[in-house]
């Protein structure tokens, strides 16, 4: 550093620092420890900057979106299917309520892309309670829960989830995929090793990521693999949590849940169960995988679900003991920070909820459905793959391209059904997903399944 100088007595401030940082950079260049102004800065601290030069020849793809690779990956995907002649078959807007049957540009559909298995969305009981939410509290609670945004009806619902799963306790956020996302992010961290069925949803390998654990698959429904994994890998660890779906979403199968139940129990670990497609689809009322199989809401130690399917909302949950449900309510941050659930959603859930356990013949009518569906189609050789017909039904085509051109010929005779491509699914895997409802008829479901052979064949 320069020794005071004392003719700079009287001088501001900041022009002393513009005079000393003058005679440091002449210093430097006199030193050749400083290159040219174009080229770099030197700050006081000695600390480089950025070059006027270098920033100017950044890359367009650096600061831009429209070179952005997941934007550039649409655009090429576009391309291809318009010089194939392939419609996008995404994005359609629908005119109304989407039930057994919707009406899209003014014309109706036999549907079958939708989650409203139960059709309880639409259903006059509940929304009226939706709409008796709003009269009263408004179309939002406008505060986190914690804060300001509590309102009895979130109590209630959560109540009364809590009741069906036959365990302590139950919190409901905001959203569905949020919902793993935020539970599995807080309640685990880098000690600690989650297992998954390779076929888990996107929300949980979300939550995983941002927890920090160790995360190992297990080939889909392998309890070989995951024992061997277990056997492995437990003591290694300070938590470990297995984590498996209630029906797998993509291709409409179930695990071996007491098997899975009696794994985590030998090897002392958590057990979560995401019910997003089996809550309201399995067992003879609806209640679950648990249901089905005769099982006590004790036996999973985390159980999760989403309100977008049977409970006609929006949303998630995660029902259990009071251990693990408060810890959430006071500290999981997609639940501290998010607002509090919409009285119009929570209200609608909670009719449709009590609506499903007033009317098993629901449940039963969607059962028999799927299960008509499901003969028929493999009668006809259609390749359903691992499906046991409970409302998610594939129709496996072998490629994307097969499967956006059979979804399309379906569409222009009357019948919507949206294709899962590659990298949904494996390219070899690329399918059509139905998804049954309660409401669909057995004319319909003959219908579709003698078009889609048809047109199966033709492609």
């Amino acid at each position: 550093m320069p020794k005071p100088n004392p003719s700079l007595k009287g001088l501001t401030n900041q022009l002393k620092d513009k005079l000393i940082q003058q005679a440091l950079e002449r210093r430097l260049k006199r030193a050749g420890a400083l290159p040219d102004q174009d080229n770099a800065a030197v700050s006081l601290a000695g600390v480089e900057t950025p070059s006027v030069r270098a920033i100017a020849n950044l890359p367009e793809s650096s600061y831009r979106f429209e070179h952005h690779p997941a934007y550039q990956q649409i655009r090429i995907m576009q391309e291809g299917a318009r010089q194939l002649g392939v419609p996008n078959p995404f994005f359609r807007v629908h005119d109304g309520i989407a039930a057994n049957v919707t009406s899209i540009g003014g014309r109706e559909y036999i549907n079958y892309s939708s989650y409203n298995y139960l059709g309880m969305s639409g259903d006059p009981e509940v929304s009226a309670a939706a709409k008796a939410a709003i009269d009263r509290y408004g179309t939002s609670v406008s505060a986190s829960r914690p804060v300001s945004g509590e309102r009895a009806l979130h109590r209630e619902f959560e109540r009364a989830l809590a009741e069906v799963y036959e365990v302590d306790d139950c919190i409901a956020l905001v959203s569905g995929h949020a919902t793993n996302v935020t539970t599995l992010g807080y309640l685990f961290g880098p000690r600690d090793l989650i297992i998954h069925d390779a076929l888990i949803h996107n929300s949980v390998l979300q939550g995983i990521q941002l927890s920090g654990a160790k995360r190992l698959p297990f080939p889909h429904n392998d309890l070989a693999s995951l024992e061997t994994i277990l056997r492995d890998q437990r003591l290694q660890y300070e938590r470990v949590l297995i984590v498996i779906e209630g029906i797998y979403s993509m291709d409409g199968d179930y695990p071996d849940l007491p098997a899975i139940v009696e794994l985590k129990e030998r090897y002392r670990c958590f057990l979560m169960v995401d019910e997003a497609h089996s809550f309201g689809i399995m067992g003879k009322r609806g209640l679950g995988i648990r249901e089905h199989f005769g099982l006590p809401g004790t036996c999973v130690d985390i159980w999760m679900g989403t309100l977008s399917k049977a409970l006609a909302g929006c949303g998630g949950y995660i029902a259990g003991s009071k251990a693990l449900v408060e810890p959430l309510k006071y500290f999981a941050p997609g639940f501290l920070y998010s607002v509090g659930m919409p009285p119009p959603v929570a209200a609608s859930a909670l009719a449709a909820l009590q609506k499903m356990i007033r009317e098993p013949e629901r449940v039963e009518r969607l059962q028999t459905q799927g299960q008509r569906f499901l003969r028929l189609a493999r009668s006809a050789g259609i390749d359903t793959g691992t499906s046991t017909g409970l409302a998610v039904i594939p129709a496996i085509t072998g490629s994307s391209l097969k499967a956006a051109r059979l979804s399309n010929a379906l569409f222009e005779q009357g019948i919507n059904v949206q294709p899962i491509l590659y990298p949904a699914v494996p390219e070899k895997s690329a399918r059509l997903r139905f998804f049954l409802s309660c409401q669909h008829t057995d004319e319909q479901i003959d219908h579709t399944v003698e078009l889609l052979t048809r047109e199966i064949a033709r492609a």
